[in-house]
């Protein structure tokens, strides 16, 4: 099988590089994996409170995948930073490969959830984010990663709703690769009433780090990250 070949723009990290071109057989997701590597870079090299040794630690900060289909990138980062062995990416999908073509959080050290079926992530986000305010740990940071065209399915418009109704201090990454069947009057952020909203270049890492690093403790963040097209 081809390489799965990410689109390297400058700003990448040349430690990704070596480790993307370890990955076959998932060509039918390199656009959504390749739409998420740069604010994957960034939440893992930059702002998440987490580490290889504190995987299990309950003040550690959570992040959610719930853009699990394409995991590529996801696992290309998670082997940088050391969380997987690198061996890992040379058999994505094999038969008893822990790296499946959806993350699994039983097999794969550092993985919360496992997601892949659209429009489930922010809503056990959201639930995540509950749990650790109800525990006192109001310093830990939960931040749910999503695709654009998840915003289509109606338990995300629930999620949203209600996170801003609680005022909860949840932090939603939208990846906008204009791959949404349905358009919505006023784009992305019209879709999160009561939310604080970033809109950033997908790219540009230093853009997308000011925007996650941002802390509102008494409503939730939006962060959009708008990229290329995804059948450009």
């Amino acid at each position: 099988m081809q390489p799965i070949r990410m689109t390297l723009t400058a700003n990448r990290t040349d430690r990704l590089e070596p480790l993307l071109r370890r990955l076959t057989g998932d060509e039918k997701h390199l656009p959504s994996a390749n739409s998420t590597l740069d604010v994957l870079w960034v939440l893992y090299d930059r702002i998440l409170r987490i580490s290889p040794e504190s995987v299990d630690a309950p003040d550690r900060d959570r992040f959610l995948l719930s853009k699990g289909h394409g995991p590529a990138a996801y696992y290309a980062v998670l082997a940088a930073k050391g969380f997987i062995p690198v061996e890992w990416l040379d058999d994505l999908g094999g038969w008893d490969s822990p790296l499946g073509h959806h993350p699994d959080r039983i097999r794969i050290p550092g993985v919360e959830i496992g997601t892949g079926s659209l429009g489930h992530g922010l809503g056990i986000g959201v639930g995540v984010a509950l749990g650790l305010r109800a525990q006192g740990l109001l310093g830990t940071r939960t931040f749910v990663l999503l695709g654009d065209a998840e915003l289509d399915e109606g338990s995300n418009h629930e999620a949203i709703a209600y996170a801003a109704a609680i005022r909860l201090p949840l932090t939603a990454i939208v990846i906008d690769n204009q791959s949404a069947t349905h358009g919505w009057p006023g784009g992305i952020p019209a879709r999160f009433p009561d939310w604080v909203v970033s809109v950033v270049d997908g790219r540009d890492r230093d853009q997308i780090e000011r925007a996650l690093a941002r802390r509102h403790h008494d409503r939730p963040n939006l962060v959009v990250a708008t990229v290329e097209p995804k059948w450009s």
